[in-house]
C-alpha cells in the first residue's frame, strides 16, 4: 500500500487544491485510526500509508517533487516521504482534524509567539455608581509592546532567525518504537525563531513593563462578580504575540439603607404606630434621585411589604428596572409626655380585644393548653 499513489490513496483529483486534500485526509483518517479500529492491521496500515501521503502532498516542495519524480524522488535516503518520516503524520493526526479547534497551524514553521497573559483587575463601586453607570480610570501594571524593537526582540536593524533545530515549528519528534514523541524545542523553547542579537531595552522578549492608563465605562445595572472583559489590554505577547486581555471585577460596596437582590432594592421603613394604626403616607428618596411616596394602609403590621414598581436597579445591558421594596418596621415610642400617655391610658380603657386579633388570638391558644 505504501507503493500506492498518494493521490489515489487520499482519493482526490491530482489537481486537487489544498482544501480539497486535507478535508479527504481528514475524513479517511477519522475512518481508519487504530483507536477506532482496535486489532485491526489493515486499518493500521491504511492510516499509516494515507498519513505518508498526506505530509507529502501538503508539502508544496514535496508534492512538487512528488508530481515530477512519484515515489522515486524519496527514495535512496532523499528527505519526505520515505525513512523515520513515516510516522511523523502518525504523530501530527489530531494536529491536523483538531488544527483549528486548538489554534494549531497544518504545514511549514507555525507562529509560535506567545499570547501575553490575561490580568484581573477588581474595581469597588458604590451602589449608586452600580445604578447609574460611571466613567473609571485604572491604572495597570502590565507589560507592553517595547518600541525600540517593535515587538520583535531583536536588536534595531537585526531580525531573528528561524530555529534550525525544530526548523520554525517549535517543537522536535523523537520516535519511542511505534509512537513519536513530541516536545518543546531546547533551542527556541518554543519559539520557533532564535535571537543572536537580542534588544537592549526587553532583553529579546519584545515587551516591557509599564504601569498603563486606561478609562472604563462601568454600565448601570451592574452587580457582584460582574465581569467587564477588555480586548487585547492584557499583558502583550512575547516577540509580537497577541495581548491577553483584562478582565475587570466589580464589587459593590454596602449601601446604608438599601440592600440588593438582583434587580430589586430592599429597605427597611420604621413608622410610627399611630401611622401604621390610621394609615398615612411616607416620602422614601429612591436611588433614581427622586422621592417615592409610599402609601401606608391603616393597621399594616410589621414586617409587611410594600413595593414600588420600576424604582429598583436598571437591567444589565437591557431595558426596564426593578422593583424597589419597602419593608415596614412599626415603631413604639419611647417617649411620651403627659398629654400623650393620658390618651394612651384613655384608649386601653376602651380596648375590646378586637382592635388587635392577632394577639387575642394568641393568648387563647395559651389558655388552651391548660384546658377550661
Amino acid at each position: 500500500m505504501f507503493d500506492t499513489d498518494f493521490y489515489e490513496l487520499l482519493e482526490v483529483e491530482r489537481t486537487a487544491d489544498d482544501k480539497t486534500i486535507k478535508s479527504s485526509y481528514r475524513r479517511l483518517a477519522m475512518q481508519c485510526h487504530p483507536d477506532r479500529n482496535p486489532g485491526c492491521k489493515d486499518s493500521e496500515t491504511r492510516f499509516k500509508a494515507i498519513s505518508q501521503a498526506y505530509d507529502c502532498l501538503k508539502d508544496p516542495q514535496k508534492r512538487a517533487a512528488y508530481d515530477r519524480f512519484g515515489h522515486a524522488a524519496f527514495q535512496n535516503g532523499a528527505a519526505g516521504a520515505g525513512g523515520a518520516q513515516d510516522f511523523g503524520s502518525f504523530a501530527d493526526i489530531f494536529e491536523n482534524i483538531f488544527g483549528e479547534f486548538m489554534g494549531g497551524a497544518q504545514g511549514g514553521p507555525r507562529s509560535n509567539a506567545m499570547r501575553g497573559s490575561d490580568l484581573r483587575y477588581d474595581l469597588e463601586v458604590t451602589l449608586e455608581d452600580a445604578y447609574h453607570g460611571k466613567e473609571v480610570e485604572l491604572r495597570v501594571d502590565t507589560t507592553v509592546v517595547c518600541e525600540p524593537c517593535e515587538g520583535s526582540g531583536a536588536k534595531p536593524g537585526t531580525q531573528a532567525r528561524t530555529c534550525n533545530t525544530c526548523n520554525g515549528h517549535g517543537k522536535v519528534r523523537a520516535r519511542n518504537g511505534f509512537f513519536v514523541m513530541e516536545q518543546v524545542c531546547p533551542t527556541c523553547r518554543g519559539a520557533g525563531q532564535v535571537i543572536a542579537d537580542p534588544c537592549s531595552r526587553c532583553h529579546g522578549e519584545g515587551r516591557v513593563e509599564k504601569q498603563k492608563s486606561l478609562h472604563v465605562r462601568v454600565p448601570p445595572g451592574v452587580d457582584e462578580g460582574t465581569r467587564i472583559r477588555l480586548t487585547a489590554e492584557g499583558e502583550a505577547g512575547v516577540r509580537g504575540g497577541p495581548s491577553g486581555d483584562l478582565y475587570i471585577f466589580v464589587h459593590v460596596a454596602r449601601h446604608a439603607i438599601f440592600e440588593r437582590e438582583g434587580n430589586i432594592l430592599f429597605a427597611r421603613c420604621p413608622v410610627s404606630f399611630t401611622t401604621a394604626a390610621l394609615g398615612g403616607t411616607i416620602e422614601v428618596p429612591g436611588l433614581d434621585r427622586q422621592m417615592h411616596s409610599i402609601k401606608i394602609p391603616a393597621g399594616i403590621q410589621s414586617g409587611k411589604q410594600i413595593s414600588q414598581r420600576g424604582a429598583g436597579m436598571p437591567v444589565l445591558n437591557g431595558r426596564g428596572h426593578g422593583d424597589m421594596v419597602i419593608q415596614i418596621d412599626v415603631e413604639t415610642p419611647t417617649k411620651l409626655n403627659a398629654r400623650q400617655k393620658e390618651l394612651l391610658e384613655a384608649f386601653r380603657e376602651t380596648e375590646t380585644g378586637d382592635e388587635c386579633p392577632a394577639s387575642s388570638g394568641f393568648f387563647q391558644k395559651l389558655k388552651g393548653l391548660w384546658g377550661e
